[in-house]
């Protein structure tokens, strides 16, 4: 049976992983809100989202929104994949800053410290012809130590405007990953998708990736 990758995210870090791992897909970002709930720890919150956001796209496409070369292939059967990584330091969920500032303020609480990143991933198997979907998803979780940070060092890199759009306010895989001193854990995790974990629930969702 043909099934087909869709993506609920526009991170192009999560679509490099994904095909580096060899899969093959389409990108549908999911527009959800993302607010945390009164009370609501770090692994329920990275799961809530990620699995909106799968289940948001997936129902747009059973809806028969066109898009993603989904409705007007004749594709039976699509894979939704959601994902959502959150940073928590002292049991505080630190996302996305809201601007420079914020961003600073962030990387002054994780100097010197070690903090969590955890993804969660979700993955919707839905049928077009019979309107039935199914949910799995997973969550991984990453201990991650940052070297005692100057004002300056911290300030010089929210200017270049890298930080603005991760959360905990860096990016490991770029500039951010000379602030860190040790990580515990997988290292795709803190990138954005824990690339084991998805191709597994890949795969028990009837998809391979391509042959390397």
């Amino acid at each position: 049976m043909t099934r087909r990758l869709i993506v609920a995210s526009a991170s192009p870090r999560r679509h490099d992983l994904l095909r580096a791992a060899g899969f093959e897909f389409a990108v549908v970002p999911a527009d959800i809100d993302e607010s945390p709930l009164a009370g609501e720890d770090a692994a329920t919150y990275v799961e809530r989202l990620a699995s909106a956001k799968a289940e948001a796209v997936a129902a747009g496409l059973r809806s028969g929104a066109r898009g993603a070369g989904v409705s007007d292939v004749g594709v039976p059967d699509v894979v939704v994949l959601g994902a959502d990584t959150i940073v928590e330091l002292d049991g505080s969920l630190l996302g996305k800053p809201v601007d420079t500032a914020d961003a600073i303020t962030t990387l002054r609480r994780l100097r010197g410290r070690t903090h969590r990143v955890m993804t969660a991933v979700a993955v919707v198997t839905t049928g077009t012809a019979s309107r039935e979907s199914r949910i799995t998803s997973a969550i991984r979780s990453t201990e991650v130590r940052f070297r005692a940070l100057t004002d300056s060092e911290i300030e010089g890199y929210v200017a270049t405007g890298e930080p603005l759009d991760k959360a905990g306010s860096y990016a490991i895989q770029g500039a951010g990953g000379a602030f860190v001193e040790r990580i515990i854990g997988d290292y795709d995790n803190v990138v954005g998708l824990p690339v084991e974990v998805t191709r597994t629930l890949l795969r028990d969702a009837g998809l391979e990736d391509s042959p390397s």
